[in-house]
């Protein structure tokens, strides 16, 4: 499969892949795909650091999160994983993911989604999207 999403891509990183990310089959271990998008998100979100003029303190929680496993995937080498932009809510954005071989670019490995909800330390409950975010996503 090459296809590539025609949603816009918020980030891209890549990771390499360790021996110990494989199963006794030789295979990466399907928890690692859930790691590897974790690794691309974590890193988007640090890109967008709070600052002091940020009123909105707000963390991320993850309240669903998918993987579809396409091809065959093993270590050693390393992976892209694109972070495209999905539906976006008062306080919840979903990201969808793509990985790729770096060595083989053309083979998209796996897809995912994850459904990310902004909740305010104070109240536990959710809160807006804060500015700092919203002013680097696509329609703003």
């Amino acid at each position: 499969m090459t296809e590539a999403s025609p949603r816009p891509v918020l980030y891209t990183t890549e990771v390499p892949l360790r021996w110990g990310d494989m199963d006794q089959l030789g295979h990466v271990n399907n928890t690692v795909y859930f790691r590897l998008f974790e690794q691309a998100r974590t890193e988007w979100l640090g890109s967008y650091p709070q600052t002091p003029e940020d009123n909105n303190p707000a963390y991320v929680v993850i309240i669903h999160t998918e993987c579809s496993f396409l091809k065959e995937l093993k270590a050693p080498g390393t992976v892209e994983v694109r972070i495209l932009a999905g539906d976006r809510g008062r306080s919840s954005l979903v990201q969808h993911y793509e990985l790729r071989r770096t060595d083989d670019p053309q083979t998209l490995v796996s897809t995912g989604s994850a459904k990310l909800v902004w909740v305010s330390p104070d109240t536990g409950r959710s809160t807006p999207i804060p500015a700092r975010f919203l002013e680097n996503l696509p329609g703003n």
